[in-house]
């Protein structure tokens, strides 16, 4: 195994009896291995270009990387990954020159000639953003890049519409000087572009491993990332996911001690300052559909740290003072606080024949009474320890647009409890106390604590008379069946892939629909054309203006319920090391490290 630690042997004759014997108790605790929970069912795919959710972001950023990611130490700025350096542009911001970094590999496979890995390519770049146009892979992320690189959308069209995909046929956009130097021309400049970088659905994939594999490419997963996929049976869906260190993976290095704010290195999370990453040798991810297992296992100290789910946090932290219980802290456990941008949101399918744009102002009315039924505080209250910020809009805390000047509140006319006008606009869309008006499918994920959440709004629907028709499902399909459209009413949050407004007002922008980012299927011709404006604006008084109308608008058309952001808290083992959670990224695992000797005291 790489990164392998042999224990010491009395003599040679001692050390050939044990490799003769096999791997050993003190063999097997001499290999560093690190397990990590997954909240959920887990990634529905291991490529990228398939992924969509949080959970396939997890797993893909260990085996596959993006030319640029978010800084450890700081995850709201990026910095170069697979490049050499950052990008640079000669034309504020239309043409960017990229130089691919020195000495990355992908990972040997059977794919290559000899089954080794070889030095990644311009070529590779162009054809792993090519893949995102090809409808072979249901264009789920084609959001991320539509209407932004020069010829890439005529390439799309013509590509797709043709009887085989041809990834040699160029993109006026993508100029390759040579196998390391290359420039992507926009068609315009996009304030994003770079960000859009750092997104796991853009990262760089091998094409021999691709056609090798074919419909079993995500089950052979071939990168240039820190941990590799060894078996295709090391992925078991819905249950586990195991990876294994990569022996030639390029220079990446902790972060330097500069880059630690004091509060960090309190903490003592610079320590291995400078030192080269991966620091363990296998990787185990177990997936949690269900918060009891995974916290058992954490407290069994079997697990590096969890999300400490709201049921269990009186048993983390004291209500009053919200700080860890001094029991926790004496058994070595640590904890951090991590602010999520994020989007917690019950959405409407605004293509459903109820209560979409087909039923016109009746759909409308529907959608204002069972708003205004909704009672966000109760939600925080019952399952959030109050922790969570309740305000207007799906711009979260600490981006522009958000309603700062009004406590994040006080903007959305059809926030609720309001019982009284509920009940008017239920009857104004002719189902007086929700007589006549059919029960509405409403799909949540499958767990304890999903069945309690979707108790509570059946409850504080059923106040005005509308009934909900609950459908428990796994997360993943959950997510299939909203990109399907086959969802009137749903719920799920969304984390902002980076910090800007732009990236949560895309979900409602027409040309998004599923399966693409926009789930709610929302249309509005003023709001598409403010976004598309907005998109080459830059950061200031105007831009903040337009992001504050966009959001008015939402407000007003009430294509979802929301909203809520998270502050996570993590409870951390004593025997992980360098473990600074956050959601704006993943690929943060490498810098982990495991002290051998304290896990093994939960052995």
């Amino acid at each position: 195994m790489p990164g392998h630690t042999r224990p010491r042997a009395a003599s040679l004759f001692a050390a050939a009896s044990v490799l003769v014997a096999g791997l050993t108790a003190s063999t097997a605790l001499a290999e560093k291995v690190l397990r990590l929970p997954v909240r959920t069912d887990g990634p529905k795919s291991l490529d990228p270009v398939e992924g969509s959710t949080t959970y396939d972001n997890m797993a893909c950023v260990q085996i596959y990387e993006t030319l640029l990611v978010n800084k450890y130490s700081n995850p709201l700025e990026y910095e170069p990954l697979l490049l050499a350096e950052l990008p640079v542009s000669p034309d504020n911001g239309r043409t960017w020159r990229f130089r691919l970094k020195d000495g990355v590999t992908f990972h040997d496979n059977e794919c290559f000639p000899g089954g080794e890995g070889r030095e990644i390519t311009t070529d590779d770049v162009f054809y792993s953003l090519k893949r995102i146009a090809d409808d072979k892979y249901k264009l789920e992320n084609w959001w991320l890049v539509k209407e932004t690189i020069l010829g890439f959308d005529k390439f799309q069209v013509e590509q797709n519409a043709a009887d085989e995909f041809d990834y040699d046929a160029p993109v006026e956009g993508f100029r390759k000087i040579d196998d390391k130097n290359f420039e992507i021309v926009l068609a315009q400049p996009v304030t994003r572009f770079l960000w859009i970088l750092t997104m796991f659905q853009t990262s760089v994939v091998a094409r021999e491993a691709v056609d090798y594999y074919g419909e079993d490419f995500a089950f052979n997963a071939v990168g240039t990332g820190p941990f590799i996929l060894e078996e295709p049976s090391d992925w078991v869906p819905k249950q586990s996911l195991e990876l294994v260190r990569n022996p030639e993976y390029h220079e990446v290095l902790y972060p330097e001690r500069s880059e630690w704010s004091r509060a960090d290195i309190r903490k003592r999370l610079h320590r291995p300052a400078g030192q080269r990453v991966p620091f363990v040798d296998r990787l185990e991810f177990t997936m949690y559909p269900e918060d009891q297992p995974m916290w058992l296992q954490f407290r069994a100290g079997k697990l590096g740290y969890t999300q400490v789910p709201d049921a269990y946090y009186p048993e983390g932290f004291d209500e009053q003072t919200k700080e860890i219980l001094p029991s926790l802290e004496a058994e070595g456990i640590t904890w951090h606080a991590d602010r999520l941008l994020d989007f917690i949101f019950r959405g409407f399918n605004m293509e459903d024949e109820l209560l979409g744009a087909p039923n016109g102002e009746t759909g409308a009315l529907l959608r204002q009474a069972i708003s205004l039924a909704v009672d966000l505080d109760e939600f925080n209250d019952r399952f959030y320890s109050g922790l969570n910020v309740v305000y207007d809009g799906p711009i979260p805390p600490g981006l522009d647009g958000y309603p700062n000047d009004t406590d994040g509140r006080g903007v959305n006319p059809y926030a609720g409890p309001n019982i009284e006008l509920a009940k008017q606009k239920l009857a104004e869309a002719g189902y007086p106390d929700g007589q006549g008006l059919p029960a509405i499918d409403y799909y949540t994920r499958r767990g304890s604590e999903a069945q309690q959440q979707a108790e509570l709004i059946q409850r504080q629907l059923g106040r005005i008379g509308v009934n909900l028709d609950v459908k428990q499902v796994d997360f993943s399909t959950l997510i299939e069946t909203v990109n399907k459209k086959n969802a009137s009413m749903f719920t799920f949050a969304w984390s902002s892939d980076y910090p800007d407004a732009e990236n949560n007002l895309a979900l409602f922008y027409g040309p998004n629909e599923s399966p693409g980012a926009n789930h709610y299927n929302y249309k509005d011709a003023e709001f598409d054309r403010l976004y598309e404006w907005a998109l080459t604006m830059l950061p200031g008084e105007e831009r903040t203006a337009v992001y504050e109308r966009m959001r008015d608008i939402l407000l007003r058309d009430v294509p979802y319920i929301g909203s809520m952001a998270r502050k996570r808290h993590y409870l951390i083992n004593p025997w992980l090391l360098n473990c600074r959670p956050t959601e704006r990224f993943y690929s943060w695992y490498k810098f982990l490290d495991v002290d051998e000797a304290k896990q093994a005291e939960y052995d």
